[in-house]
């Protein structure tokens, strides 16, 4: 491998890394040689995934932490630097849509319920803004880091029925740029911000709204696929080399950028 793409001893925070996605990053960085820290909010979640990445053979830890809550994630950042002294790499992968907030075929606008906003918006939105805050600042007195934030399909043109989740990643691709550019001027060029959005996967949240309990794809499936020039779901694993070169230095003049990886659903019009 490129020494330019290898993330080989960097220190990784991953948010989230007790879901699908961040535990698919996770165990990518560690086969790739980075040390991990795994934070989730939930103690079950990160006992299994410690077990799994360093049943790899690789440097991990695990510590709760709740993205919506800032002195939880600076009690955070006080284990890693007291244990390896730097934060190379945030991934903020805590996040994702949340049934109060996803609006039924048959539902409107003004069916919504706001408490589901809310909650889909903050956990969305705040939980990007605050830890990058948190563990910015280590990158801001160090001089380098590198923030991975997660959009969305979403972000991009309008989806139906999950308003709060598209309304959030829309503002987590602005903020993205808007941090890119003040760390940038503020602390230097060792310090970048990118984002990437991915297309459709099957996962947890949206299995029931793109399968049919009998494994055939809904209406909205069918929907998706027509819309995207592969013509397939991604497998959640190709995200993984995208962000492991954000994170790189051959990445090293990327920063505000929005990476798509969709098969193509963002650059098709359908025609």
């Amino acid at each position: 491998m490129n020494e330019i793409f290898s993330i080989k001893g960097k220190v990784a925070i991953i948010s989230g890394a007790g879901g699908v996605l961040g535990g698919s990053i996770a165990k990518s960085f560690i086969q790739a040689g980075a040390k991990v820290v795994a934070i989730d909010i939930r103690q079950e979640n990160l006992d299994s995934r410690i077990k799994e990445l360093t049943d790899l053979g690789g440097e991990a830890i695990g510590v709760i932490g709740n993205v919506l809550d800032i002195e939880s994630l600076e009690k955070v950042a006080e284990k890693v630097m007291e244990k390896w002294g730097r934060i190379d790499i945030l991934l903020n992968i805590a996040g994702g849509n949340i049934p109060a907030a996803t609006l039924s075929a048959d539902q409107c606008f003004f069916d919504m319920d706001l408490d589901g906003w809310n909650k889909a918006t903050n956990l969305n939105m705040n939980g990007t803004v605050y830890p990058s805050y948190v563990f910015g600042k280590v990158m801001a007195k160090q001089g380098s880091g590198s923030i991975i934030n997660i959009s969305s399909m979403a972000a991009y043109s309008a989806i139906t029925r999950v308003a709060g989740y598209s309304a959030a990643k829309a503002a987590i691709t602005n903020f993205t740029q808007w941090l890119a550019s003040d760390l940038a001027i503020k602390f230097g060029d060792g310090i970048r911000v990118n984002a990437i959005a991915p297309g459709f996967f099957i996962g947890d949240q949206n299995r029931n709204i793109l399968i049919n309990p009998d494994g055939s794809l809904t209406e909205r499936s069918v929907k998706v696929i027509a819309k995207t020039p592969m013509r397939r779901f991604g497998e959640i694993e190709e995200l993984n080399g995208a962000v492991q070169f954000l994170c790189s230095d051959a990445a090293s003049f990327i920063t505000g950028a929005l990476l798509p990886i969709d098969g193509g659903f963002s650059a098709f019009s359908g025609v």
